[in-house]
Order: C-alpha cells, then sequence, then structure tokens
C-alpha cells in the first residue's frame, strides 16, 4: 500500500511515532549522518549537551507525528470520498435490484399460491422503500468535520463540489502535502498562530478532499505570501520532556484513528485495490450491473 495515500499504520510503521523519532535523534547524536531527520542532520555532533540531544530528538519528533498526520488526513479523505461516490454512483444500482427482487418474488408468488412465496414477496416489497433511521436522513449532511462540505454549500449558496474521484491526483497530494508541513498547528509558538494555521489548514483539507489543483496553489500562494512564522525556540529539560510526552500522546490518538479507519466497511474495501480505488468503484458497478441484467431476465421469464 502507497504509505502516503494508503493505510497510515504503514506510514505509523515506518516513522515509528515521536517516541521512536526521540531515540533518533540521541542515534544521530551518537554519529550516525543518516538518521535525526532535516533538523539533527545539519546539527553540530560536537555539541553535546544533554539539552541540546533532547531539543534535536523533540524536532524528529515532530516532523515524525506530522508525517504520520498527513498519512491519516489524506487516508481520511479516501474513505470519506469512497463513501460517498459509493452511494451516488452504486446507490440507484443498488435500488434498481432491490425492486427487480421484489417484482420477481410478487411474479412468482402470483404465479404458484403458495403462501410461503407470498410472505417473501411481502418481505421483499417491504425492503424496497425502508423507513429511513435518523442516522440515514443526516448521513449526508454530516461528516467527521460536522456538517459535510455538501450541506455547507447548500446553506451558503455556494454551487455543490463533490469529489470527483476517491483519490485526489497527483499534484494535489504533492501540494497537500507540502502545505500540511509548512502550515501544520503543532508548529505554532502562540495560541493565535495555531487558530490562525489550524483555519488555514481546514480550507487546505477541504480543497484537498474534492482534488481542487488550482485551489490548493492559491492557498500555497496565500501562505507564502503570509506572515513569516516565528521559529519555534524550546527551552529547558521540563518542557522539552512535556513536549515529547504531548506527541506521544497525539501519535497514540492518531493511531487509533488510523486503526478505526482501516477496520470500517470502506477501509476495508480500500485495503482491496490500494494502487486504484477509483477502478474498483468501476469493478463493483460493472459487477452490479450484471446481476441487474440477470433480474431483468430472470423477470421477463416469469411474467410471460
Amino acid at each position: 500500500m502507497d504509505p502516503q495515500v494508503g493505510g497510515p499504520q504503514a506510514v505509523d510503521a515506518q516513522v515509528g511515532g515521536p517516541q521512536a523519532g526521540a531515540q533518533e535523534a540521541v542515534d544521530a547524536e551518537a554519529g550516525d549522518p543518516q538518521v535525526g531527520g532535516p533538523e539533527g542532520a545539519g546539527a553540530q555532533v560536537g555539541d553535546q549537551r544533554p539539552e541540546a540531544r533532547l531539543e534535536r530528538a523533540v524536532r524528529v519528533a515532530e516532523q515524525a507525528l506530522i508525517e504520520f498526520e498527513i498519512a491519516v488526513e489524506t487516508f481520511r479523505v479516501e474513505v470519506e470520498n469512497f463513501s460517498r461516490l459509493h452511494h451516488q454512483k452504486l446507490g440507484p444500482m443498488y435500488a434498481r435490484l432491490d425492486e427487480l427482487d421484489a417484482r420477481i418474488a410478487e411474479a412468482r408468488a402470483a404465479r404458484t399460491g403458495d403462501p410461503e412465496d407470498l410472505r417473501r414477496a411481502q418481505e421483499a416489497r417491504a425492503a424496497v422503500l425502508p423507513m429511513p433511521g435518523v442516522e440515514e436522513l443526516f448521513n449526508d449532511w454530516i461528516d467527521t468535520d460536522g456538517l459535510s462540505p455538501e450541506a455547507a454549500a447548500m446553506l451558503t449558496d455556494r454551487p455543490v463540489q463533490p469529489p470527483k474521484r476517491v483519490r485526489p491526483g497527483e499534484e494535489a497530494r504533492r501540494l497537500y502535502r507540502e502545505l500540511a508541513r509548512k502550515a501544520h498547528p503543532d508548529l505554532a509558538l502562540e495560541e493565535d498562530e495555531r487558530k490562525r494555521r489550524e483555519e488555514f489548514i481546514t480550507r487546505v483539507n477541504a480543497a484537498y478532499a474534492r482534488g481542487d489543483e488550482a485551489l490548493l496553489r492559491e492557498l500555497s500562494a496565500e501562505w507564502e505570501a503570509g506572515p513569516v512564522p516565528a521559529e519555534e525556540r524550546l527551552g529547558e529539560s521540563e518542557e522539552l520532556y512535556a513536549r515529547l510526552e504531548w506527541l506521544a500522546e497525539r501519535k497514540d490518538m492518531l493511531s487509533a484513528v488510523a486503526r478505526e479507519l482501516e477496520e470500517s466497511a470502506i477501509g476495508a474495501m480500500l485495503r482491496m485495490a490500494p494502487d486504484d480505488p477509483d477502478q474498483l468503484l468501476e469493478e463493483i458497478a460493472e459487477q452490479l450491473l450484471a446481476q441487474v441484467s440477470e433480474r431483468e431476465n430472470e423477470l421477463a421469464g416469469l411474467v410471460q
């Protein structure tokens, strides 16, 4: 599975999380030039102060966490896009199959008059238009971030822009990863800066979910033209250890989210086609069309 766009646990295994990142920084301090990330690689190995080594560990852990969070978000987008496109493209086919099954059962019951066939016909007909539950009524309006993009667009009189593909294009993925690394809220020093980054990343996530490359380029230009973020200056050992502990807790939370996504029904379907989930939708559609054709032939035979 592509670790950049597939299951986030694969990326988790690669980066090892904050604790592993901290150990890599310490290993880099011992003299390994390949370990330690962009911050640790350029550090002077002659500085043996515990605070300096710990600070490099925090830098590496931050980068590892950001990469893992990017992987989780890209996979979440794929799961939600697959779910929406599955409903939009295949929902009518499932409805057609239910209708044909009901007609076939009714035709068979009319021919035989058997009480059991009559019961089955009634059950098949009842399954065609079931009364939707509350969750089903609001499923297309609410997602993990609150109102879905489609619902928000309708409420603000903006044109609805459902996703065109399960997986955004390669350029959209590149732009998204670049923006997420630059504007990640965890890199903020002050609360106001964190809020600004969170609002910006929310817009980035929405553009990425739709695969809107043009908007992602506009957002990239907007970020570059914005205020220059201050570099984080980490303080005493207690603050550094607290930062590592917070990073580890956040990594555990993201791991739980990743497991939930991968163990969901849609996540399981995506794992069946890690290279091209959009093609999987087409294959399912072909199978459903074949089933519709079979049912129509069966119904025609019963009616004749």
